[in-house]
């Protein structure tokens, strides 16, 4: 794209002039997200655009690979351990709303959470096939905060607006564009397509659609009752005992029942609430510490790593099961050993109710199901050590059972092979004692496998419902 340069220029957001638009780009590696930084130089250069007479229409885009992947987290950290106020995005969004010339919201990659409650407050969206858009905060505990639920509401109806809050999984854009959540999906060069975009609004002419003033999808007191009735039956059979599906599900109701400010106000009293709540506190802490682990300070990123396919897994109690069918909804191939034959039938049995159950609630199709099933093979003893790229101890959690074993596997493994302890508290070098390869300051490596399906699976082994979602 070729566009002159204005003097303007920030740390966190630039902007270039383009036959009269002006291309607002928001650079805040790794995913663009609105700290800060961001929220203190985008309202300076929207005013800017908006007072300049050479320009027309604003569109707002994001550098690299994606658009806004959400607030910062590390804010909302803070605000559920004091009494600090959360980032507040309701100025910006309003500003954004209100500005006199038509800004267009360009997506490409992830627009989520706060992403894409900066993208319902443009007049119009448009989105690149790859583009991915949703209101995961539900993952977190909470519920958006700045006035996600009552925009995605008035843009997608409830019946979406439920299903994409409760779930928290993103929608693509053919499917944004079907719901009425972008305007136009644009194949090939985004930014130069936007620019066309909102070249044609501007012949178009005003007035320009404000979110705020929807009222079309809204429905009626009659017609959302069975909607939030079966989202609240989704929420309480897909998300047990967690309390923000439920909470999503009230604030999305004031939606269609209060004037736009007032609902926005609702909605951040219950998203306060959620993020100070145990639960939201402990789910937000979790994303922080998962994120921890896998960053290692002194193990280089060129580290070598290793091809996890094929897994033996030693112990078909609890864990054993567990840790199993997390492997198999990676794709990866399994076998469950124990020195007991009956305790493996066991295992299998539970492992078979586990995906029955998965998909008499909806959360796998049969096929998948019986994908998953089929890649788990009994054994006893110590089957499949030989040839597995990855050996999983499972058994009781005793230290000098579990030496016995880890000799045992070391003396069987090939090598190469990645040998694992699921102990709870016991050391770790301790159990590897008995082994002859290696261990001491390898073991206190952490291995990057490279397929990252198999990082996941091996990270939601304490995922009680143990399905996945492959």
């Amino acid at each position: 794209m070729i566009g002159i340069s204005m003097s303007l220029q920030a740390s966190r957001v630039s902007v270039n002039a383009v036959d009269g638009i002006g291309v607002v780009q928001i650079n805040n590696p790794p995913v663009n997200a609105l700290s800060r930084d961001v929220r203190e130089e985008l309202p300076a250069i929207l005013e800017r655009l908006a007072s300049d007479p050479a320009i027309d229409a604003i569109v707002v885009i994001g550098a690299g690979k994606t658009f806004v992947a959400g607030a910062d987290i590390k804010e909302l950290e803070e605000t559920a351990w004091s009494s600090v106020e959360p980032p507040d995005l309701h100025d910006l969004l309003r500003l954004v709303e209100e500005c006199p010339k038509p800004i267009v919201m360009a997506m490409h990659g992830a627009a989520l959470g706060g992403g894409l409650e900066l993208a319902m407050a443009g007049h119009y969206r448009v989105a690149g096939p790859d583009a991915r858009m949703g209101q995961p905060e539900v993952n977190l505990g909470i519920i958006p905060g700045a006035e996600g639920t009552q925009r995605l509401t008035r843009l997608a109806g409830v019946e979406k607006a439920v299903e994409m809050c409760v779930s928290g999984k993103p929608i693509d854009a053919s499917d944004a564009r079907r719901v009425g959540l972008v305007d136009r999906v644009i194949e090939g060069d985004l930014a130069g397509g936007a620019v066309a975009f909102a070249r044609e609004i501007v012949r178009r002419g005003a007035p320009h659609p404000k979110t705020r003033d929807r009222i079309d999808k809204l429905g009626t007191a009659e017609s959302n009752a069975p909607l939030f009735a079966k989202g609240r039956e989704i929420a309480r059979q897909t998300r047990r005992h967690q309390t923000a599906p439920l909470a999503v599900i009230d604030a999305i109701e004031a939606a269609t029942m209060l004037p736009f400010d007032e609902g926005c106000r609702r909605e951040r009293a219950i998203s306060l609430e959620c993020l100070r709540s145990d639960q939201g506190r402990a789910l937000v802490h979790a994303f922080f510490a998962e994120r921890n682990v896998a960053r290692v300070p002194d193990l280089p990123k060129d580290t070598p790593v290793s091809e996890i396919q094929q897994v033996a897994i030693i112990g078909a109690g609890t864990m054993g099961v567990g840790i199993a069918m997390a492997c198999a909804n990676a794709g990866l191939r399994v076998t469950l050993t124990d020195v007991r034959p009956e305790a493996v039938d066991r295992a299998l049995a539970t492992i078979r109710r586990n995906y029955e159950s998965s998909v008499a609630r909806g959360r796998v199709s049969t096929e998948a199901a019986g994908e998953r099933l089929g890649l788990i093979h009994p054994g006893v003893g110590y089957d499949g050590c030989e040839t597995a790229d990855l050996i999983i101890e499972a058994v009781f959690e005793s230290l000098a059972l579990k030496e016995q074993v880890f000799a045992e596997i070391d003396r069987r493994a090939r090598p190469g092979c990645v040998l694992a302890t699921n102990t709870s508290t016991l050391d770790i070098d301790r159990i590897a004692s008995g082994a002859r390869r290696r261990h001491g300051k390898s073991l206190r490596q952490r291995w990057r496998l490279r397929s990252a399906s198999a990082k996941s699976a091996l990270s939601s082994a304490m995922d009680p419902d143990l399905s996945g979602t492959g």
